[in-house]
């Protein structure tokens, strides 16, 4: 289609630019001619650079052959009826008035076009945003609590699917509780970016499927229509791992400092109570057995013994010595273990078992530490349990992480749930006469191993230690 324009003003400029960046599927419009009385006029200097026909008498434009339709774009009606009377038949005509219309119906339909576009590409960057981040779980709050999207990442964390996932409230899912979070050890970031209008940061505690507990660096983001809050998306990052290595650092070092302390008190006082010990046992020969100070003096000597025995175990603390590693099998160990506190657990009224794997390979250890690590871990299992309890020690290799592992269980009365995170902490006890040691030294020969231990313990359905050992560390030597 080839176009003639009478009046080169602004609406010939914007036809002019429409034809140039449009994009037309049924015809193909281009402007061959534009006629206006101002030489000076916009639209008439545009088509002389684009080399078209231009003329100050628009009767010219009825000498040309090949022109299809012409545009009125002055605004004159007479001039319009002119151009009606003398076109010829096969050409069109179209007055400004028309020719706006068109006009207006080409821009609601580019502006329909760009929101289209801009929701498809926001729908494009919302579906990356929720489901394509490989670390982060992604959820979308309304201002209720509500759930109203959830990424892929975090339905499987919770074990829901996204139609059991969205309408509910997100602490529901998040934290397995009635009620929203609140107070500052828990502050639920959505109420700040209500309150604030801002983003907010928190740090959390979440529940997965199997209630176990994951640490959450939080970070809340606004959406705002109209100057209004209509939701928050939530980004969550998993850093139960750092909270870990975190915590593993801080109790080394707590382990070396204490270490360094007890060697210090520990040889500062042992020759005081040696000096004891041996004066009440004297002043004992010169008493008659009956007497009542023979007694007191029995006790000042039992008390002296016992604080010997806890300056051993800070010796022993304080000695922790890298581990001279040859190439054992495990059961082996186990089953010397077994044999030095059998004796103990039958006084107790306990029996002792083992299961211990036969497909188990050879394993870099130092063969006296890790025998102090199932003995002490025997005996303490053998006092949690009551008469008529069970000790079993199982070994099993773990094939896919190349690591074999020892499970010491008893059926004593457990651990409280807020024990279980000092257990391994120097000096904390909850035996009468026990010293705080034996599982902190404990804890310091694995990892002096390159292993981890574990405990996981049910209060009246007994405790399980999980300790893994790899088959050899990079200090390891061929």
């Amino acid at each position: 289609m080839k176009i003639a324009v009478v009046g080169g003003g602004s609406r010939c400029i914007y036809l002019m630019d429409l034809l140039e960046t449009h994009t037309f599927t049924i015809v193909h419009p281009t402007i061959i001619a534009v006629a206006d009385i101002d030489n000076n006029a916009p639209g008439l200097i545009k088509a002389k650079e684009d080399d078209i026909f231009t003329t100050t008498d628009y009767n010219d434009i009825f000498n040309l052959d090949d022109v299809d339709l012409i545009i009125e774009l002055t605004g004159s009606m007479d001039i319009y009826n002119d151009i009606l009377t003398k076109k010829n038949k096969s050409v069109r005509a179209m007055a400004h008035s028309t020719a706006r219309l068109f006009w207006e119906i080409s821009r609601v339909s580019n502006l329909q076009d760009m929101t289209t576009s801009k929701l498809r590409r926001a729908q494009e960057i919302y579906n990356i945003m929720t489901n394509h981040l490989i670390h982060e779980d992604v959820i979308v709050i309304s201002p209720d609590h509500r759930v109203l999207d959830i990424n892929k990442s975090l339905l499987k964390k919770t074990g829901l699917t996204r139609k059991e996932a969205i309408g509910k409230f997100c602490y529901e899912i998040t934290h397995h509780q009635s009620h929203p979070c609140s107070g500052d050890h828990h502050p639920c970031p959505l109420v700040q970016v209500l309150k604030t209008g801002k983003p907010s940061q928190a740090t959390h505690i979440h529940l997965d499927k199997e209630d176990n507990e994951l640490h959450y660096s939080i970070s809340c983001y606004p959406f705002i229509d109209h100057n209004k809050i209509t939701g928050v998306i939530e980004v969550s990052k998993d850093i139960t791992s750092d909270i870990k290595i975190q915590k593993a650092m801080m109790r080394q070092e707590k382990m070396v400092s204490i270490g360094r302390l007890s060697a210090g008190v520990a040889h500062e006082i042992n020759n005081p109570l040696t000096t004891i010990l041996t004066s009440s046992m004297l002043l004992q020969e010169d008493v008659e057995p009956d007497s009542h100070i023979y007694q007191e003096l029995q006790t000042i000597a039992n008390e002296t013994l016992r604080c010997r025995k806890i300056v051993k175990s800070l010796l022993d603390f304080s000695r922790q010595t890298r581990p001279s590693k040859k190439s054992f099998n495990l059961n082996d160990i186990v089953r010397e273990s077994f044999v030095l506190t059998r004796k103990q657990a039958a006084f107790n009224d306990i029996t002792m078992e083992n299961e211990l794997s036969e497909k188990l390979p050879l394993i870099n250890i130092d063969n006296d530490q890790i025998q102090q690590v199932l003995i002490n871990l025997a005996l303490n299992a053998i006092e949690a349990t009551p008469p008529g309890g069970k000790v079993k020690l199982t070994t099993r290799y773990l094939s896919d992480i190349k690591m074999v592992e020892m499970e010491m269980k008893d059926t004593g009365s457990g651990i409280s749930p807020e024990d279980l995170d000092k257990i391994f902490d120097p000096f904390f006890t909850t035996r009468e006469n026990g010293t705080g040691l034996g599982l902190a030294i404990t804890h310091g020969i694995i990892e002096q191993h390159g292993g981890t231990i574990e405990v996981q313990s049910s209060q009246k359905h007994g405790t399980s230690f999980f300790i893994r050992l790899p088959l050899k560390t990079e200090n390891d030597h061929d």
